[in-house]
């Protein structure tokens, strides 16, 4: 047993027991006989670094591995990065353009930059993965999986060529988020929308009849260049009349519909709206419904957002190759001049030529350029039809998402899902296998020549250009880490035990939806690591991610892709507001662990980690939890004082003391409220639990209580007995606490004496009713009350620490009579009294446990008069400010102006100085 440092130093032990675990394999799942747990990580982007997000995300992943580890289950935590194609291919460029001379991407052949993308991703790639090491993530590293792995890429192109082949996956022409920075379609998740100034023109369209205008409103009124048609409400009786006429577009004289769709709100501006299918996804649903085919809409941009000619060639010429912002001046110049523009009046009748607005703008969140709804050509899946399985998953829990309250939001947004635009064009990436030949005909292989023979000999294939979306390659990450590449055959449905339903897919298989929870039995698949037990993540990858893993599981390995889906929520800043590096309010979770330790940084995560809520940053709490994890560290050091060393025996020692009695059954009781705790995923009752328990009862009364006592300056010796639970204990505590506090539990685990295994391989402890002594557990809580009564009472009252004093009973039955005798040497020494027979006269406090009154008399140890002043004085200044605070939040006009803040700073004020009252009040009675 090796002697503890006075101070506990984080650093000093955290790499050197992260190095041991990795190096000697305790990460490996390596219990072939046991039932096999699998967690697969949300894989970050191999250009990122640990933000504040990873580290909630990772840490609660983490709990659930070594619990279940410690659990005695096959453990496994599937651990990579993904090749992120937009990020990793702009960090290459933006080297390149600094070098000397600069270069660009195509400068270069493709085959040439992507080798140049792989030596940077061998070279600096992965920077996250030595951070989550810093976490403590207990990662299975020796099978680290990549997206673009060659096995990993052997099944996204089985994947794609299968739901082609299915009709599943297909290439259309409609409109996506269009990134005029980079080139690229992006995805909703890769668009920020911003609040910007703007404006709202109110234009006059003129009906090709001559008859008159009909009046629509733009925040664009440059799109109205390949506009289409304008809608009216068809139960609008202002242009009931008008539907099926044209109007004259002005600038470019064409003649386009007015329509009837009820997309066009009567209670909105003048109830007309212009449509322009092809740079507005709302516009592009009325244009499908009016029956305008996707081919024939107007794209008047190029791919730079330059304004380039439509298909009738009337735009003028002086408006091609202008930006968006540049053909919006002059577009608006133009109708003004012609009449075509409403001038807008403002309160005081001043003329504007429009009406300013607050617009929200989608802005690519790494070019920074404004995205543009664009129509062009890409490759999407059948969403819809796979999104069924998946919906009916959730619905009967063969999916548990944790907490409930986002199923609402899952089955809207499923039941409502679009085509998902799969297709990127990039370099980096897995590169689409379809072959184009001279005519469009695309030819959908895994190899070209699979494509050629498709084809036919003689036709001239050029493969497509473009890779698939990064979501699509990481939606098979639950299976395609595992080993799965398209070869092994999904079980029969006939194989599973138990089933709760089958559905049959577009395809005609069946899927199985196994709710029996079977590990490693019929029913599981890729050595009963499919399904996984489990997956993490934050909600707002809900669509991007999990559902997309659920559609893929279902359809090629026939059964969900994981058992629960736990959703998170966001760390926001300390005010609540969302962190970004704008607002200057981000936090380095590796600062955090260099100040207070991982340790630390990972019980706040786990603590405030309560389901459906956000959690508010707050380095005061961490701070605290570090002084926990050094509390824990000086009880360690006391055991190792006082004889107390490493327990021999999973079972509680026999016990005969009633303290001992009572911290088993508290030992016990800890353990079953964790178990239930992290069986429903209240990771934030788990931590709290073990935090009270190892706080309260083990460190501030167990020790105390069998603290020895110092008679003639000498101290004394723990019995046997209690060295024996009190290590038993502290074992417990450390196996309760390492899911996680990994670092300080395993130091302290070797610490307290000789182990043939290290504690992230220990057995987790057991709630056995059979050592609870319920009588010993009643005794011991009505001491523990008893003392913190007088406690309170003599620091209320300003009576010296060091005064003994005597402590006469009222109405005490022969049960309490006979603890007060029993635990005399306890409250001696915790409370500093000593009972005493008879009456208590003269000024004295009294305190109420249970039946019985304790009295402390006060004559001559305080000013008693003095001290019924000074508890008027404070009683009336307490409730001064605490009636002037309810006077203020009885105020309406505060409480709506203030900000949200200043009045929960103003309830909470109140509470405190209302507690404050109601104590001295409590404190002044018990003087008499």
């Amino acid at each position: 047993m090796s002697e503890l440092p006075k101070t506990f130093d984080p650093a000093s032990i955290e790499s050197r027991w992260y190095a041991h675990w990795e190096a000697s394999g305790q990460f490996r799942p390596d219990r072939p006989n046991a039932e096999p747990w699998t967690i697969v990580n949300p894989p970050p982007n191999v250009t990122g670094s640990l933000h504040i997000g990873h580290a909630l995300d990772n840490t609660l992943q983490d709990i659930l591995t070594r619990h279940a580890r410690l659990k005695g289950k096959d453990a496994l935590w599937v651990v990579g990065t993904d090749h992120a194609g937009i990020a990793t291919q702009m960090v290459v460029e933006r080297q390149m353009g600094a070098m000397s001379p600069p270069q660009k991407r195509t400068d270069l052949s493709r085959e040439d930059f992507i080798a140049k993308v792989w030596a940077w991703k061998e070279e600096s790639g992965g920077e996250i993965t030595q951070q989550l090491r810093r976490l403590g993530c207990s990662m299975d590293w020796a099978n680290e999986r990549f997206t673009m792995d060659e096995g990993f890429s052997k099944a996204v192109l089985k994947v794609f060529v299968d739901l082609h082949k299915q009709g599943l996956l297909y290439r259309d022409k409609r409109l996506v988020n269009w990134d005029p920075g980079l080139g690229t379609a992006i995805s909703d998740l890769e668009v920020e929308t911003r609040e910007i100034k703007g404006s709202f023109w109110h234009l006059r369209y003129p009906l090709a009849d001559g008859s008159g205008f009909i009046e629509v409103a733009t925040t664009r009124p440059e799109t109205m260049l390949a506009d289409m048609a304008v809608a009216v409400n068809g139960a609008d009786a202002r242009y009931t009349a008008l539907i099926g006429k044209q109007v004259k577009l002005p600038i470019t004289g064409r003649l386009i519909p007015i329509i009837a769709d009820d997309h066009a709100d009567p209670e909105l501006g003048s109830g007309a709206v212009k449509i322009t299918p092809g740079h507005d996804f709302n516009d592009f649903e009325v244009g499908k419904r009016a029956g305008m085919a996707a081919g024939a809409m107007l794209n008047m941009l190029d791919a730079k957002a330059r304004v380039v000619q439509v298909t009738d060639g009337l735009i003028p010429a002086d408006l091609l190759g202008l930006t968006t912002a540049e053909a919006r001046k002059a577009v608006v110049a133009q109708l003004k001049a012609e009449g075509f523009l409403i001038a807008h009046l403002d309160k005081d009748g001043v003329e504007h030529d429009a009406e300013p607005r607050t617009i929200q703008t989608p802005y690519g969140d790494r070019s920074g350029v404004v995205i543009e709804p664009w129509l062009t050509d890409q490759w999407y899946v059948d969403a819809k039809t796979l999104a069924q399985p998946a919906i009916e998953a959730v619905r009967v829990g063969a999916i548990d998402i944790v907490p409930k309250t986002w199923e609402k939001t899952f089955f809207n947004w499923m039941e409502n899902i679009q085509p998902w635009c799969v297709s990127r064009q990039l370099w980096w990436g897995h590169q689409i296998p379809a072959w184009f030949g001279p005519d469009g005909t695309p030819y959908v292989a895994e190899t070209e020549a699979e494509a050629q023979a498709l084809a036919g000999a003689g036709v001239t294939l050029v493969r497509d250009p473009d890779v698939l979306d990064t979501w699509f390659s990481s939606a098979l990450w639950p299976f395609a880490t595992l080993g799965w590449d398209g070869t092994q055959p999904p079980f029969a449905l006939s194989e599973v035990e138990g089933q709760a339903t089958s559905d049959t897919s577009a395809t005609g298989a069946s899927t199985s939806l196994s709710t029996n929870g079977n590990r490693g039995r019929p029913g599981s698949q890729l050595g009963g690591r499919y399904p996984n037990d489990v997956l993490i993540s934050g909600f707002d990858i809900l669509f991007f991610w999990n559902a997309r893993m659920m559609m893929q599981g279902l359809h090629f390995m026939k059964d969900v892709p994981f058992r629960t889906l736990y959703l998170h929520g966001l760390v926001r800043a300390a005010d609540g507001a969302k962190m970004s590096k704008s607002k200057g309010n981000v936090v380095n979770p590796l600062g955090l662990i260099d100040q207070y330790g991982a340790d630390a940084l990972r019980f706040f995560m786990a603590a405030m980690e309560s389901q459906g809520r956000d959690i508010k940053m707050d380095e005061k709490r961490v701070e605290g939890y570090r002084n926990f994890a050094t509390k824990l560290w000086n009880a360690a050091r006391f055991a190792q004082a006082n004889g107390i060393v490493a327990s021999t025996t999973l079972e509680a020692p026999r016990a005969e003391l009633a303290v001992n009695k009572w911290i088993i059954a508290e030992t016990i009781a800890t353990v079953q409220t964790v178990d239930l705790a992290l069986a429903d995923y209240r990771f934030d009752g788990a931590a709290n639990a073990i935090y009270q328990f190892a706080w309260s009862r083990f460190c501030d009364w167990y020790l105390e209580l069998i603290k020895p006592q110092m008679v003639d300056d000498v101290r004394g010796q723990i019995d046997d007995e209690s060295k024996a639970v009190a290590g038993w204990v502290l074992d417990q505590i450390l196996v309760l606490l390492h899911p996680f506090m990994p670092f300080i539990t395993e130091e302290l685990w070797h610490a307290m004496g000789p182990r043939d295994h290290d504690l992230i391989v220990a057995t987790w402890p057991m709630a056995d009713a059979r050592s609870l002594d319920p009588e010993a557990s009643r005794e011991v809580d009505w001491l523990i009350r008893l003392v913190q009564e007088i406690r309170t009472a003599r620091n209320e009252l300003n009576v010296p620490p060091g005064a003994r004093l005597p402590l006469h009973v009222r109405d005490a039955n022969a049960a309490t009579l006979a603890r007060l005798e029993r635990q005399a040497p306890a409250l001696a020494r915790l409370a500093r009294v000593t009972h005493a027979e008879g009456e208590a006269t003269g000024g004295a406090a009294q305190v109420v446990v249970d039946e019985a009154t304790f009295v402390l008399p006060l004559e001559g140890v305080i000013d008693l008069d003095a001290e019924r002043t000074r508890l008027t004085k404070a009683i009336a200044a307490a409730e001064k400010e605490r009636d002037a605070l309810a006077g203020r939040l009885g105020n309406a006009s505060f409480v709506e102006r203030a900000k949200p803040e200043a009045v929960e700073k103003a309830k909470a004020d109140h509470a405190d100085k209302a507690a404050e009252a109601a104590r001295l009040q409590a404190a002044l009675g018990r003087l008499g």
